[in-house]
């Protein structure tokens, strides 16, 4: 049985709407199913606006859902409330995208990492005290650097900071949303490469979101592609990135700066703005954009297809593999 399994989750929020004309919903989150294995890195992209930091939120339960699954080890998470909850919330963490504003600038190392523990655990003062130190080393800074305060670090310090609280309780998996995308070019593979190493020996597993295909091409054994609110497509990284079945994936690895330029000239260009989520188009969504649309794309929605190896495309002209 998979760790984490989500199952047509919704998330809508009004827009609009009075006594004499229709309500109008953002579909955020419309629809989402998929599973991640215990120590599985899954890595989710889309552009700006596709609902991904919406459904981590939705996720972690920081907003509820409309409808929808959300199973953790068995234990459906969208039915637990206030003290039950509370218990649950050690097994699944975040770490944040923005390393300046997610951490408390009156609150010192320590005490940012005690907090969880103080929560969380039945640890003693000298037990926490050894634990965040142990947490300090696994993310590369001194035990020492514990009574300093967010603003005596550098951006990758508080991102590493960042993802020392979210391990702090050991939790069975961790939402890593865009947690690189502040952060220089040159500290990226740092924090990529130390995330990799973290899994490798605590066994956590990881929704890692991102725009960046190729960071997360790196990072992930899956990954799942968003647009408007639903998946398009999900399958192993590499197969996906080097034969993606779906035009939205294809553009969006067109984008991805490759040295090779007869390789970029081979790659489907992204045009047109993305629709008002308010209003998405009918049938297919991506069709006004899309350079393969027929006229059954605009009227029917294509259903999520298996391709075969574990590869799902939701496209009417998606080949399988077998």
């Amino acid at each position: 049985m998979a760790l984490l399994e989500v199952k047509d989750l919704k998330k809508y929020y009004p827009a609009g709407g009075g006594l004499f004309s229709p309500k109008k919903f953002v579909k955020a989150v419309d629809g989402v199913s998929f599973t991640l294995e215990a120590g599985e890195t899954l890595g989710l992209v889309g552009e700006s606006g596709c609902g991904k930091s919406t459904l981590a939120r939705v996720l972690l339960r920081l907003e509820e859902p409309q409808s929808g699954s959300i199973l953790l080890d068995g234990t459906e998470l969208t039915a637990l409330k206030g003290e039950a909850l509370r218990k649950r919330r050690g097994d699944f963490q975040m770490i944040f995208q923005d390393p300046y504003a997610s951490l408390n600038p009156r609150l010192s190392v320590y005490s940012t990492l005690e907090e969880p523990l103080l929560l969380h655990t039945h640890l003693n003062k000298e037990e926490r005290k050894e634990r965040i130190g142990e947490l300090l080393d696994m993310v590369g800074l001194h035990r020492e650097h514990a009574g300093r305060y967010p603003h005596q670090f550098s951006g990758g310090q508080r991102q590493r900071i960042g993802i020392a609280r979210a391990l702090a309780v050991n939790p069975r998996f961790i939402v890593a949303d865009e947690p690189v995308s502040a952060l220089d070019v040159s500290v990226q593979a740092q924090i990529v490469n130390l995330l990799q190493d973290i899994q490798k020996k605590t066994g956590t597993a990881f929704l890692f979101i991102a725009h960046d295909l190729a960071v997360v091409e790196h990072i992930s054994k899956r990954i799942m592609v968003m647009y408007l609110g639903k998946v398009m497509e999900l399958g192993d990284a590499r197969e996906l990135c080097s034969a993606p079945r779906h035009p939205y994936t294809e553009a969006l690895l067109a984008s991805v700066p490759v040295l090779d330029p007869e390789r970029r000239g081979k790659k489907r260009k992204l045009s047109g703005d993305v629709p008002s989520p308010l209003a998405p188009p009918s049938g297919c969504r991506f069709h006004p954009r899309c350079p393969r649309a027929e006229k059954i794309c605009t009227e029917q929605e294509p259903p999520m297809r298996d391709l075969g190896n574990g590869h799902f495309c939701c496209c009417h002209f998606a080949e399988s593999k077998t």
